[in-house]
């Protein structure tokens, strides 16, 4: 499995941004437990996942675990993720955790959630009940033996079929994938734009309040 670009790569921090001024909005016809502050996405980003949704066969349909986060949530799960990694890897320097860390967090200023570009979501059936997708989703490349990655080798065929699903619906819609979580999908931000050659990225960090529809 190759390695993929990381997003606290010097390449994701020299994409220019000139935000479009999108405005968040909520995710209001879409199932999941995402609270509803985290219902909320850019418009850009919304009218790509409606589209995407519209893609799925009968009896599947979308699941948002979380779109939009605030500043602050950031910084404690990098705090908490770091603070886990330290722990288990008290050989590494300073620096090598940070970047370890970027496998399942996003360093604040390129963080696609902060700047409402990002969505962690699933698949469930007619009845709500999530699909397996090869590991549960938000597990930590540690919890899960690096089957959180997207391309990750042995996991099973239907688990493996699921995940290709989703990234058609996402990927014919306009979203790119983080390769080391196969539940996360971003529009608009620097990693988006580095993916897809985009001149800029169009998101950046904004507020909910001062935005939100």
């Amino acid at each position: 499995m190759p390695n993929p670009t990381l997003i606290g790569d010097p390449q994701v921090r020299l994409v220019p941004l000139q935000d479009d001024g999108d405005p968040l909005v909520e995710l209001t016809w879409i199932d999941g437990p995402a609270s509803t502050a985290a219902r909320h996405v850019r418009a850009g980003l919304a009218d790509r996942l409606l589209a995407a949704q519209r893609t799925l066969p009968d009896g599947l349909r979308l699941s948002l675990s979380e779109g939009y986060r605030p500043v602050r949530s950031q910084a404690e799960i990098i705090a908490r993720y770091t603070s886990s990694l330290r722990a288990r890897r008290p050989d590494l320097a300073p620096w090598e955790i940070v970047e370890l860390s970027t496998r399942y967090v996003a360093p604040l200023d390129v963080a696609p959630h902060v700047a409402g570009a990002a969505v962690d979501l699933t698949l469930v059936d007619a009845r709500g009940r999530e699909v397996d997708m090869g590991c549960p989703l938000d597990a930590t490349p540690e919890e899960s033996g690096g089957t959180c990655y997207f391309a990750a080798p042995g996991i099973a065929p239907q688990a493996r079929a699921y995940r290709d699903l989703l990234a058609r619906a996402l990927t014919q819609a306009g979203l790119v994938n983080y390769p080391t979580e196969w539940w996360h999908w971003s529009y608009g931000d620097r990693y988006w734009a580095l993916v897809t050659g985009a001149p800029h990225a169009l998101y950046g960090p904004v507020e909910r309040s001062a935005a939100a529809a």
